[in-house]
């Protein structure tokens, strides 16, 4: 599965490459991608698992930039 969120109050195009590459090494995830310019995170990964990656995923963005959300 593949899906596209955006994200609110990614403020650093760094930012969002640390996150990238912290996503990237979560268990399940087949590819991401962050674009800072639109403001947007594309995430693959397995179906049975894509909720708990999501999840993931979101709590990396807040360690990396605290202000940063996933918006679902």
């Amino acid at each position: 599965m593949k899906k596209t969120y955006m994200l609110d109050e990614l403020d650093c195009a760094n930012c969002g490459l640390k996150m990238e590459d912290a996503i990237r090494k979560i268990e399940g995830v087949k590819s991401v991608a962050i674009s800072f310019m639109t403001q947007k995170i594309t995430l693959e990964a397995e179906d049975q698992d894509f909720d708990r990656i999501l999840k993931e995923a979101a709590k990396v963005c807040r360690k990396i930039e605290p202000d940063c959300r996933i918006v679902i």
